[in-house]
């Protein structure tokens, strides 16, 4: 954290445009530490706390508009591409789906403070036709929501960010050591329980063409489509005779599935 100060002392607001941005264009670069650090310069006078929200503000906006854009023009396919790049790839198409049918353009306000969604709601804005006005309008006050947090905390509990500054002064090399061994050791889990999970699945799946051998042979199947209405509107593409309901209705309408027929789920 000292270095940090000591640094965005001698560049300051570049900095601060440049780690916005790329966390809003989608690299793993963390722009929560500099604007706590931005903040608490600011507390001090050493920083514009209007300079800070103008600027953070803009970096965010630059980044998101690029993926609007090609969400726009290249629809669900931008959002499975940012989905595979996360830590959840499994579940992030179906979250951000799920909640941008839920809050529409609201998303976009909290959107900033959820990881990963930061990056995958601009897209699906695009996709789903958002006007650039509204888009802007619902980007920005998101951007100034989030930046006011974290800046705001900075300014606010500068004499705490200094203490803590010192104590990783002292550590040295040490807090780096501990700062990436801890994030080493979480992408690692987050790995081994994505490994998992495809383990488990295997042994239940089945593929495509085996599926279509089944349909074409005329054997008794039922398929229960589970994608969500978004992705049905992005692809235009039905299972024929599928049963369709999302998976959070499936506990109240299980009885519409035949139980002496085999059973396969289709997901995203």
């Amino acid at each position: 954290m000292a270095e940090l100060i000591s640094f965005l002392l001698r560049h300051g607001y570049a900095v601060l445009f440049v780690a916005v941005f790329l966390e809003q264009f989608g690299v793993p670069v963390p722009s929560a530490p500099i604007l706590l650090a931005a903040g608490a310069l600011a507390a001090h006078g050493d920083l514009s706390f209007t300079a800070i929200l103008i600027i953070g503000t803009a970096a965010s906006l630059f980044g998101d508009l690029v993926w609007y854009e090609l969400g726009r023009r290249r629809g669900h396919r931008v959002l499975r591409l940012i989905c595979r790049l996360s830590l959840e790839p499994d579940s992030c198409v179906r979250r951000t789906e799920d909640v941008f049918s839920r809050y529409g353009e609201r998303a976009l306000l909290l959107a900033k403070f959820i990881p990963g969604l930061g990056v995958a709601i601009p897209p699906m804005a695009g996709h789903q036709g958002m006007s650039l006005a509204r888009f802007v309008l619902f980007d920005i006050a998101g951007a100034v929501l989030w930046i006011c947090a974290f800046s705001g905390a900075g300014f606010l509990f500068s004499e705490q960010i200094e203490t803590v500054a010192l104590v990783l002064m002292h550590l040295g090399n040490w807090a780096i050591i501990l700062a990436v061994g801890g994030l080493a050791a979480y992408l690692l889990w987050k790995f081994s329980e994505r490994r998992r999970f495809i383990r488990k699945l295997r042994g239940v799946r089945i593929a495509p063409d085996e599926l279509m051998r089944k349909l074409s042979s005329g054997e008794d199947v039922v398929i229960v489509d589970l994608r969500h209405e978004l992705e049905l509107d992005a692809e235009e593409v039905g299972l024929p005779g599928a049963l369709h309901f999302p998976p959070e209705e499936l506990e109240k309408r299980h009885e519409e599935i035949p139980r002496n027929r085999e059973i396969v789920l289709y997901c995203t």
